[in-house]
């Protein structure tokens, strides 16, 4: 056992039959953003498209997405683990393999996806492995959690043009991990744009200040 897991910040995801148990009930959250009044949880706009994504403490994760343009509506929540509907606490414990994530729900006529990506790689260090800063356990992965194979295609070119260019800067390799879309568990409502609601709240996210190289055009339609 590493000193960080004696340290109680597990550095390592539970196998499924290791993992907590959950429970069949969605844990119950805000209806609307507090923010900009959307629904969080829909109905959506016609032609909304979805992106996830784990950057570090979602907290601070979020509010960089829903300052976009073309950002419909985010919410907190968790992905990536076995255990079904999660509080903050278990996932936490790093016992449910799941990740602090951030959906993002946008018009792809006002911002594409590889805006996105941009904006997820330079908002955090993608290089640190199960840690973001001080935030230490498997819940700060960074991570990006794919829709469809246009989403993966590009999320896997933003990764290894961005690893080049930290690497030229003397960092190591991207540690991002790109898998589809798992469930997505909205977070606690105190949770949500938690930001806004605690102008002086905690926020440990922290780029490298070194730009992501990626195509920033807003796809047409």
């Amino acid at each position: 056992m590493g000193i960080l897991e004696m340290l109680g910040k597990k550095t390592s995801l539970p196998s499924p039959a290791d993992a907590l148990k959950g429970r069949p009930d969605a844990l119950a959250t805000a209806d609307i953003h507090f923010v900009n009044k959307h629904r969080l949880q829909g109905p959506y706009p016609e032609g909304s498209e979805t992106a996830v994504f784990g950057l570090g403490c979602f907290w601070g994760a979020e509010r960089v997405f829903w300052q976009l343009y073309g950002v419909h509506v985010t919410a907190v929540g968790y992905a990536g683990g076995p255990t079904p509907n999660p509080t903050y606490h278990e996932v936490c414990s790093g016992m449910t393999g799941h990740n602090e994530v951030v959906l993002v729900v946008y018009d792809p006529k006002k911002i594409s996806y590889e805006a996105l990506l941009k904006t997820f790689f330079e908002a955090h260090d993608p290089t640190q492995g199960m840690r973001q800063g001080n935030d230490i356990g498997t819940q700060y992965r960074s991570g990006i959690y794919v829709a469809n194979d246009v989403q993966r295609q590009a999320a896997v070119a933003a990764k290894a043009t961005y690893e080049q260019a930290l690497k030229k800067r003397g960092y190591g390799a991207v540690t991002t991990e790109i898998v589809d879309a798992p469930a997505f568990y909205f977070a606690e409502d105190y949770h949500q744009q938690y930001l806004a609601k605690n102008p002086r709240g905690y926020c440990g996210l922290g780029g490298t200040g070194i730009s992501c190289p990626i195509g920033v055009g807003v796809a047409g339609g």
